[in-house]
């Protein structure tokens, strides 16, 4: 498997490495690295873009696909680096940056509605500097709108640090709050499992790119507040 350098570093945007599996004939199949910190996608956050760089050829990264491994999938018509090639990764660091800003940003939002409500999360999606999120919310009170960006925009101009920990499974589902989906559940059944920690407000099970601290995200506006059914309230976000 490939070492998961955005993990154990998500500031990470440049590192060297080699090709484990790639197939010339099918470049569709992806490129394998021994190292990698591309994002792969999952929870929500699209996966990073960048260029693999070898034999002064550059090869663009613009997806990828999971499988047995992560396979990064280069641009159409791009060439790419046979099995046992030497490559310099590089992250398309504006939005890889404003991805974890928005991520840490749904965080913030996700543990501010539980909080404050106690509300569980029915779905989500992000883009690089916007993103919305579905909770079960049946009723909202007069001006949720406004409360709930003047309490996010509290949460981040506290400043509170965010950790990223991989816990023994059983410590981690001693948790109470480590599931924060109303349906669909993060793969709890591994040995480990991966936990993000904003200090004194949420702590739930993830495997995305984060920024350091709440004060990193930036003013967050809350757009706009819909009606998705009678139970569902979807909260719509742009970075500011």
């Amino acid at each position: 498997m490939s070492e998961r350098l955005d993990w154990s570093d998500p500031t990470l945007r440049e590192w060297d490495c080699t090709v484990l599996w790639s197939d010339a004939s099918d470049p569709e199949a992806g490129i394998v690295l021994d190292r990698s910190a591309f994002y792969p996608g999952g929870g929500g956050q699209p996966p990073d873009h960048g260029v693999l760089l070898w034999q002064g050829v550059q090869t663009r990264i613009v997806d990828t696909r999971k499988g047995d491994d992560f396979h990064l999938i280069p641009a159409p018509g791009d060439p790419v680096p046979p099995v046992g090639t030497s490559v310099r990764g590089a992250i398309d660091d504006e939005r890889r940056s404003s991805l974890m800003r928005t991520h840490s940003g749904l965080h913030i939002l996700c543990g501010t509605v539980f909080r404050d409500f106690g509300a569980l999360v029915t779905g989500g999606n992000m883009q690089p500097g916007e993103a919305r999120m579905d909770f079960n919310l049946p009723e909202v009170p007069p001006g949720f709108k406004q409360a709930l960006e003047d309490a996010v925009n509290a949460e981040i101009a506290a400043d509170r640090k965010i950790v990223a920990r991989v816990l023994p499974r059983e410590e981690a589902l001693q948790i109470p709050t480590l599931v924060r989906t109303q349906d669909a559940l993060p793969p709890l059944e591994q040995p480990e499992i991966r936990v993000i920690d904003i200090v004194g407000l949420d702590v739930q099970a993830d495997g995305g790119t984060h920024v350091a601290s709440t004060g990193q995200v930036g003013r967050v506006e809350v757009v706009k507040v819909e009606s998705k059914g009678r139970q569902n309230r979807r909260v719509r976000i742009r970075l500011t």
